[in-house]
């Protein structure tokens, strides 16, 4: 795990990953003609407790309805661009968006030391995974978030995240009796066909530049041979890897676009779910 984490750290794996489409045959699908997405967002949610952890951003209505979505926040932690990103998709298909604090024992990594340049530096990220940010241990921490949801009478509880949160997702997905029922990861870290094979629920992938093309054809395939691969979802973007979460640059017109193409794919692979 420890070499597939330092290989996206130091991005060394830049090639270009061939891009496989899929239709979405649902006539119901969310349209996605989402508001403008704006570089100095102010998010429109609010923070609250819930399902064992001390802080959670919600956003969308009032009242937790039959649906909801968990987002998983990348290394960063919370930003306004992920947070962004949450109050579009509450907003497209009505639903609460929930994005627990797993980092609130301690401190997510700081976006001035990334990627990590010096020896120390690089020491400290591989103890921040290995601790705090421990996929395992996070992995846990979600599906008692979801079960928290389910018993509270949400039928239908749905997962989306990035980076870090897509090792988090990937092995949650995968668990048994699994509260999820269906999972999205964007430009994932340690990205594995090992994972995507044990998955028990629709998934939509959705890499960058930056990630392993050869691991992401491997699960393409894997997918095509699950029960519910006409639910699962997968589309390369081209760009770089945190496009769409802590890292976007939302005054650049193409990370922009590339931003607005990504939550309109997640709303469109959750809307038929």
């Amino acid at each position: 795990m420890l070499t597939r984490l330092r290989a996206l750290v130091h991005h060394l794996n830049h090639a270009k990953m061939s891009t496989a489409s899929y239709t979405v045959h649902n006539p119901n699908v969310a349209c996605c003609t989402i508001p403008p997405v704006k570089s100095d967002y102010t998010p429109k949610g609010s923070f609250t407790s819930y399902g064992g952890f001390r802080k959670v951003y919600v956003t969308g209505p009032q009242e937790l309805g039959d649906t909801a979505l968990v987002c998983v926040y990348d290394i960063f932690g919370f930003k306004p661009q992920t947070q962004q990103g949450a109050d579009i998709i509450a907003d497209q298909l009505k639903v609460k968006v929930l994005m627990p604090d797993f980092f609130e024992d301690g401190e997510p990594w700081p976006a001035e030391h990334f990627p990590p340049k010096t020896p120390a530096e690089k020491r400290k990220l591989q103890d921040f995974f290995g601790g705090i940010a421990s996929p395992p241990a996070n992995k846990d921490k979600l599906i008692h978030f979801g079960r928290a949801l389910k018993n509270d009478n949400v039928n239908f509880v749905g997962v989306y995240g990035f980076c870090w949160g897509g090792k988090v997702i990937m092995l949650a997905g995968g668990e048994h009796n699994t509260p999820f029922g269906a999972v999205s990861i964007v430009h994932p870290a340690m990205l594995s066909a090992a994972d995507a094979a044990k998955l028990k629920v629709p998934l939509g992938i959705y890499p960058s530049n930056d990630e392993s093309e050869e691991e992401y054809e491997k699960i393409i395939q894997i997918l095509k041979k699950k029960p519910f691969a006409d639910k699962s979802d997968w589309k390369h973007f081209d760009s770089f890897h945190g496009f769409a979460a802590a890292r976007a640059n939302l005054d650049d017109p193409d990370n922009k676009a590339k931003y607005e193409d990504l939550y309109c794919t997640v709303i469109k692979f959750f809307g038929k779910a």
